[in-house]
């Protein structure tokens, strides 16, 4: 099928740009140098990063949030999660989260550390400072308080906090607050959680290896155990090692996602997965439009080596992406099936 690659890079656009802000002279003068291939064209546009205006004003909307929660909640920390934090977002408009963390306690997995603790297999692979570190965090005294009492008034507190502030103050979500910002036009979703520590946390440090586990105010209860910050970390080094090579894949999957006829079930999650697996080699020194065929290769090698889905871990390192998942990975076919043809109308362009 002949694609309107005119019309789809316009639809990139207006998503990334909807407020039609003029673009930088430097970006100006690159798209100039490719209007003659509307394919090549497209594909620089679908890898092109969100204006840092609409960026910074997504921040901003956080930023005024938690000004406004730290007048008022004790004990609690601040952190930001999602696309926005690695500058991989697509859209002009962009949500940001905003975790509201709780500091009066915090879980681990106890279980797998008793486990490690107590198996001479397990414990033989670990250095002493390493077990020490488990057993410290074993034999800590366990909290008195009730946890998820905390979390609650943590998240009623919020609540009470932003309806005085935000005309637009959405507080029927299980999982989150969300509010919109008028002035600048965003939405900020407030989540209530409580710090988590694995095994890899405890021996980490901690630090970005932290997890958090998010408070769902309709089942009083915790949520499984989530590791954003370590991805966020991961993805912006290894980007900045390549001159932000990967975040340019990961938009231009995005985006070919977006504009995709057929309805392609990835998530942001199992995206940057599978572009955090290639190896740095394979495109370090690429220009843009090399990129499409390495992708290309790329995918393709996942879709077809079921030894290599089966073992494609998230960028964390914690959750395999498609092993036991088929129907996942037939939407990975799906996303293929749109790259090669889309790399195909490349190359026959950049035939001289």
């Amino acid at each position: 099928m002949n694609r309107d690659y005119r019309k789809l890079t316009q639809e990139i656009i207006n998503r990334q740009n909807p407020d039609n802000i003029a673009i930088s002279k430097s970006l100006k003068e690159e798209l100039r140098t490719i209007k003659y291939s509307d394919v090549l064209l497209f594909v620089r546009t679908s890898m092109n990063e969100v204006d840092p205006d609409y960026t910074k004003k997504s921040k901003e909307a956080g930023e005024r949030v938690k000004k406004h929660l730290k007048d008022h909640l004790q004990n609690v920390t601040y952190r930001y999660q999602g696309s926005v934090m690695t500058d991989t977002h697509i859209k002009g408009y962009s949500d940001i989260d905003l975790l509201t963390i709780c500091e009066k306690f915090y879980t681990y997995d106890s279980n797998s550390v008793r486990t490690v603790l107590e198996r001479t297999d397990l414990k033989r692979k670990l250095t002493e400072s390493q077990q020490d570190k488990l057993k410290y965090e074993r034999d800590l005294s366990s909290y008195e308080g009730n946890g998820l009492n905390d979390l609650r008034k943590l998240r009623l507190e919020s609540e009470n906090k932003l309806n005085q502030i935000y005309s637009r103050c959405n507080t029927t979500q299980p999982k989150a607050i969300k509010i919109k910002n008028l002035d600048l036009h965003r939405e900020v979703d407030i989540v209530t959680a409580n710090w988590y520590d694995d095994i890899a946390s405890i021996l980490n440090e901690k630090g970005a290896f932290r997890g958090v586990q998010i408070f769902d105010k309709a089942k009083n209860k915790k949520g499984p155990a989530d590791f954003p910050f370590l991805s966020i970390e991961r993805i912006n080094k290894k980007s900045a090692d390549t001159n932000g090579r990967l975040k340019k894949m990961i938009r231009f999957l995005k985006n070919v996602k977006a504009e995709s006829d057929v309805d392609i079930d990835l998530s942001s999650f199992d995206i940057n997965a599978v572009c955090y697996d290639l190896s740095i080699s394979e495109y370090k020194d690429a220009s843009f439009q090399e990129l499409v065929p390495i992708l290309c290769s790329h995918v393709n090698k996942v879709y077809t080596n079921s030894s290599h889905s089966n073992e494609l871990m998230s960028v964390d390192g914690r959750e395999n992406i498609f092993n036991g998942k088929p129907d996942k990975l037939q939407n990975l076919g799906l996303l293929l099936d749109e790259i090669v043809n889309i790399n195909n109308d490349l190359q026959k362009n950049l035939q001289p």
